[in-house]
């Protein structure tokens, strides 16, 4: 695409983008196109219909789809594997009765939301979902009930850490193009996003699994519920596992801040080392393998069972991973096509306080891309100098990075690859992912600009 510069109205690219996500909706909700299909076919059409020379459509398309899964298919794959293992070792089944024992069966979605906290403050969302999803399965299993009662609080809680909190990429790219501080952002972000987690994650979690009944699904089983296991590995020993990514990825993150921040030098051997070793997918590739060895080879499973056990984990994650791709396709044509540029420009002179169009923006910028993180920069970069010109105080520009945060989780929709991970991994059709998860993402952001807000006024008040 050198040289090709967008020259449609703003108008008519609002009117595509529209025409667009109503098109495809239709064609999966209405004709019961396979998901895959329907983004595919809406994407070219967008392509031709936004101007995008013809020469560059498939490169596009290409590209998004590549972006998407390389960042996804590794970590689906390697989580899927390992829960599989978790599950049919009994180690998953074990420390759920642990957790059930201590906690209760009626906190059991408590404790499964504070666990994932813990986890989402260093692992991107959709790792930390595959870590957690044999725990879920096993709790929901265990208890009975629909799974969403289980699995809403724990993927609200890794999501909102994702969203709000450095050291996670649109946390940190915020807080830089909007000048603010790292550590008080984490420090007021905390409590903001555990706040918001109870109320919109947990809260509505419980509301919501009684209301609509999803049964759990098969998607770490290869098949049928696994029987309960006699004699499973102890728990300590799955609580491991869960922590042992955990600790490379946090030990990455603390060496590379410390090169950031001259400490160490560039040239760090541990630092290199850490950034291999401690990113995302290969920690999971080293907690499989770690897996592989304690929950397999240890208790006497030969390696074609172990072989056969982690082709079945995979079977069921193909179409996760192709229609989450297709997913992210679909958003690098709304991208590549100028329609973010054109949002951008027609956002960036809205008359409200400076709070609420930061969370305006954002927001409107995450339903029309489908991605917070290309939400989340694109406001900051929009209104960097909107905040900067306000002269505001460290804890005001900290409201604003949260409030901006707020904005780029809202209502995710057919043009977000969570929206399809979530429903394809909980068995879910288009409209109960609707009702379920981007009502959730919903709560959460307009809760945590709630909170936002409470803390702009506190700041202006000191």
């Amino acid at each position: 695409m050198d040289g090709w510069k967008q020259t449609m109205p703003t108008a008519m690219l609002l009117s595509i983008a529209l025409v667009a996500i109503v098109g495809l909706l239709v064609l999966i909700l209405r004709f019961k196109l396979h998901p895959l299909l329907a983004l595919s076919v809406t994407s070219i059409a967008t392509a031709f219909a936004t101007g995008i020379p013809v020469s560059a459509i498939m490169k596009v398309l290409e590209g998004g789809l590549a972006k998407t899964l390389g960042e996804v298919a590794l970590l689906i794959s390697f989580g899927a594997m390992f829960g599989r293992l978790a599950e049919s070792s009994g180690a998953a089944q074990s420390l759920s009765d642990t957790m059930i024992r201590v906690f209760g069966e009626k906190r059991a979605p408590l404790a499964l939301g504070v666990a994932s906290l813990l986890f989402g403050f260093p692992i991107f969302f959709d790792a930390g979902l595959m870590v957690m999803l044999p725990i879920i399965f096993a709790v929901a299993r265990k208890l009975g009930g629909s799974v969403l009662t289980y699995a809403i609080p724990s993927a609200a809680a890794l999501s909102a850490m994702h969203v709000f909190l450095p050291p996670h990429p649109g946390a940190v790219a915020s807080t830089v193009l909007l000048g603010g501080d790292i550590g008080l952002v984490i420090v007021i972000g905390l409590p903001v996003v555990v706040l918001t987690w109870f109320i919109a994650g947990y809260l509505y979690g419980i509301f919501i699994g009684k209301k609509i009944f999803i049964p759990v699904p098969d998607f770490l089983s290869g098949g049928k519920e696994t029987e309960r296991v006699e004699n499973p590995p102890r728990p300590e020993i799955i609580l491991a596992l869960l922590f042992l990514p955990l600790v490379l990825i946090l030990t990455n993150t603390a060496l590379a801040t410390l090169v950031k921040t001259g400490t160490l030098a560039k040239d760090n051997t541990y630092a290199a080392l850490a950034s291999v070793f401690g990113s995302t997918p290969i920690a999971l590739l080293i907690t499989l393998l770690v897996a592989i060895a304690v929950l397999g080879v240890r208790r006497g499973k030969s390696a074609s069972v172990i072989e056969d056990l982690l082709d079945q984990a995979l079977r069921p994650v193909a179409p996760v991973i192709l229609i989450t791709g297709a997913g992210g396709m679909f958003g690098g044509i709304f991208l590549a096509s100028g329609i973010g540029g054109a949002l951008s420009s027609v956002l960036g002179s809205i008359g409200l306080p400076l709070i609420v169009s930061v969370f305006i923006v954002a927001a409107i910028l995450r339903i029309a891309l489908g991605t917070a993180t290309v939400a989340i920069t694109t406001s900051a970069g929009l209104l960097g100098a909107s905040v900067t010109a306000a002269a505001l105080n460290p804890v005001q520009t900290t409201a604003v990075i949260l409030a901006l945060a707020a904005g780029s989780s809202i209502f995710p929709h057919v043009n977000d690859a969570s929206f399809w991970m979530i429903g394809r991994i909980l068995n879910m059709d288009v409209p109960t992912t609707f009702k379920t998860w981007s009502v959730t993402k919903t709560l959460i952001s307009v809760v945590g600009f709630g909170f936002a807000c409470l803390v702009f006024a506190l700041g202006s008040a000191a």
